[in-house]
């Protein structure tokens, strides 16, 4: 019987290092996500002030070696951190940008429409956001239709744009 309790303790061992080599190689990931981020949303991030400096070290060293053994502290040091705090950050940051491209695409997208059909366009345009100026938008429309007609520089569709940007924002007052 002794022998199989050594056997079984090798065995959990054996996981429990396995296990301890994947959980540092995933912080080593988090780790090289946080060397990447700009500063602006890593000064937002909850981090310690150690894990701060050891990552804006890794930012400025440029030997291949010295970078790797950085990252390598840099897991060392997540992993006593409570990391579920920076991963929920970064994942809201990942959200928000995804959000903003969404809201992009669809400002976009209406521009697009609005430059290619026209009335109808602003129509349905009108319908989905009663709120709207009908007046100023059929004005800023034909002005970036004629203007790329004569072939000119997208000004107007650029103005168009941002007006659009601004007139469906979450929570904006339709000017």
């Amino acid at each position: 019987m002794a022998e199989h309790d050594d056997e079984t303790i090798f065995e959990e061992e054996g996981r429990g290092r396995s296990r301890r080599k994947r959980e540092a190689a995933v912080l080593k990931e988090l780790g090289v996500e946080l060397v990447q981020l700009p500063e602006a949303d890593l000064a937002a991030l909850p981090l310690e002030e150690k894990l701060r400096d050891a990552i804006e070290l890794a930012r400025r060293i440029t030997a291949h070696g010295g970078a790797a053994r950085q990252r390598q502290l840099i897991g060392k040091i997540l992993r006593h951190t409570d990391v579920e705090v920076i991963r929920a950050a970064i994942e809201r940051r990942q959200l928000d940008l995804r959000l903003q491209a969404r809201e992009f695409h669809r400002i976009e997208t209406w521009r697009d429409r609005l430059l290619a059909e026209g009335e109808p366009a602003l129509a349905a345009l009108l319908a989905t956001e009663p709120g709207l100026d009908g007046g100023h938008l059929r004005r800023l429309v034909d002005t970036a239709r004629h203007e790329a007609t004569l072939g000119r520089p997208p000004a107007a569709a650029r103005e168009l744009f941002r007006w659009l940007r601004e007139a469906l924002a979450p929570g904006s007052a339709n000017p």
